[in-house]
């Protein structure tokens, strides 16, 4: 899944792609590098992030959505408003990503359940991300994640949601401490027996830079890799980056070796 923020603040390419000519200019380069969805998000969800309008939003996501559709590869929204999926899968996405796992706008689950032939993301999450770190409080995150987690599953199959709909997503760098999330992605076979597709997104993020010495985010990118290869041998049904090429090289290898 390859990340395009259509936005001037994102952590680690914001203002890179947020034009439409850019963004545009950006989705074909990923296309001929063998990307399988592109992730299109108009706003940042970095710690300690304000948000934005629905209207801002929309002016920037629907777009880019609308002209990618024509070029048929799978698109994704990455929005935590009902609205905004509404227009993007009216616009060609069939992927809708939600960092707050429907928790954020209660109209969300209606929305998926209305559309049963879309896929929907469902992260865990504790909170929107000007205050999100605040959250970062666990006494075994694995197992607090798995169950809250869970607890979503249940929440949003009784609102109509298909279990087949549902890929879960650990939240990496979502409240959560660098340990936490080491520990997460250390233990992804458990979460893994929740039974659900899982989709990770690990991509240069700022617990990689403490690993590493605090390097900025283009500097984290060779650890990225390294994630995306022990994620692919784990099974993880995707990976969420900011480069395709090298994340792709690294999970030919590891399906070389699995023949």
């Amino acid at each position: 899944m390859g990340i395009l923020n259509v936005t001037p603040d994102s952590f680690a390419d914001g203002g890179r792609h947020f034009d439409f000519a850019s963004a545009i200019t950006r989705a074909k380069i990923m296309i001929e590098e063998g990307v399988d969805i592109i992730d299109v998000g108009g706003e940042s969800t970095r710690p300690g992030a304000d948000r934005i309008s629905e209207e801002t939003e929309r002016d920037r996501v629907i777009p880019v959505i609308t002209e990618l559709a024509e070029l048929g590869i799978t698109l994704s929204i990455d929005t935590t408003r009902s609205d905004i999926a509404k227009a993007a899968i009216a616009a060609g996405a069939t992927i809708v990503n939600d960092v707050s796992g429907g928790l954020a706008d209660p109209k969300m689950a209606k929305v998926i359940a209305s559309n049963s032939a879309i896929q929907y993301v469902v992260m865990h999450w504790r909170g929107h991300s000007k205050d999100m770190q605040k959250a970062a409080q666990y006494k075994n995150v694995v197992s607090e994640v798995k169950e809250e987690l869970d607890d979503r599953v249940i929440e949003l199959t009784k609102s109509g949601i298909l279990p087949e709909q549902i890929i879960l997503d650990p939240g990496i760098g979502f409240a959560k401490s660098t340990e936490h999330n080491w520990e997460l992605l250390k233990n992804i076979d458990r979460l893994q027996l929740l039974g659900f597709p899982i989709l990770v997104g690990a991509s240069r993020k700022r617990f990689l830079g403490d690993l590493l010495g605090a390097r900025s985010a283009d500097d984290r990118e060779f650890a990225s890799i390294a994630l995306t290869t022990y994620l692919a041998k784990a099974g993880a049904w995707g990976v969420r980056t900011h480069s395709v090429k090298p994340h792709r090289d690294a999970i030919a290898v590891v399906e070389e070796m699995r023949k």
